[in-house]
């Protein structure tokens, strides 16, 4: 299921031994579009420090009572490495964020995450609440494997969810509206869609576009480019938030665009934990 990164900006994050603080940006990786990190206000108990969550430290999520539990204690976010959240997040800074907590590499793989499609397929199956010594072995161990990867890699191109809200998005052939959301995959934590609203084109309508239709995104100039026309845009389908957006409803716009879905042909998911 999808859900909007803009509700899940108001998520409370559940460390093993009480609340750890609500969700207020993500950093997703601008090549693969996937989202790496939650980036969590801690409040008072904290001084207010954000910190990063990784998705594989998620368990199941009340989607409901929105509330995403995570596999670590506050202490454990207490300790962990401070990353200054309104500069870009390097390489070495993800390093030593993995390494604390014992969590693989997600990059150097074929997949969404290493050579899998979800967050917890990375993960070794005894790995639960309070990774230890043995855990923190594992990412030490990763980090060597991986040195190759991380040398070919420097730059982990994450970007603020946020901050892509209100971009502007130019079709082949001229402006079709602005960025108003972004679709995430709940099992990937994929982004699938942003949500684009083009009232000042069309009054009141919403399309989507997927990543791989996008055909650059200019960061100084604040502007997403989409290998689509304006005339395939407005005879897109409506987007509905209210509607459920369900798997027909995906073919039928993959349909209009002609393109295949990225559903197609993937390997199943790992469940989560």
């Amino acid at each position: 299921m999808l859900r909007s990164m803009q509700d899940l900006t108001q998520y409370a994050i559940g460390a093993s031994d009480g609340p750890v603080g609500k969700v207020k940006d993500v950093f997703f990786d601008d090549e693969a579009w996937v989202i790496r990190y939650l980036v969590v206000e801690t409040g008072s108990w904290l001084e207010s420090r954000k910190v990063l969550i990784s998705p594989m430290s998620i368990r199941q999520p009340d989607w409901i009572g929105k509330l995403l539990p995570v596999a670590i204690t506050r202490a454990q976010v207490a300790n962990s490495p401070d990353v200054d959240t309104d500069k870009p997040v390097s390489r070495q800074h993800e390093i030593d964020y993995l390494g604390y907590y014992g969590y693989p590499y997600y990059w150097g793989g074929e997949g969404l995450w290493g050579e899998g499609m979800s967050p917890y397929g990375l993960l070794p199956p005894d790995l639960g609440i309070g990774a230890g010594r043995a855990e923190r072995r594992r990412g030490e161990e990763a980090a060597a494997r991986a040195q190759r990867e991380h040398e070919r890699n420097d730059d982990p191109h994450l970007r603020s969810g946020l901050v892509v809200i209100a971009y502007h998005v130019h079709a082949s052939d001229g402006e079709i509206g602005h960025v108003s959301d972004l679709l995430v995959d709940e099992a990937t934590w994929a982004i699938r869609y942003l949500v684009v609203d083009t009232s000042n084109w069309w009054f009141g309508h919403k399309v989507l576009i997927a990543p791989p239709w996008i055909s650059g995104v200019h960061w100084p100039d604040q502007s997403v480019s989409v290998a689509l026309t304006r005339e395939a845009v407005k005879n897109a389908p409506a987007y509905e938030s209210t509607a459920e957006l369900n798997r027909q409803r995906e073919e039928t716009l993959y349909a209009h665009y002609g393109r295949s879905g990225y559903w197609a042909g993937g390997a199943p998911l790992e469940p989560l934990p």
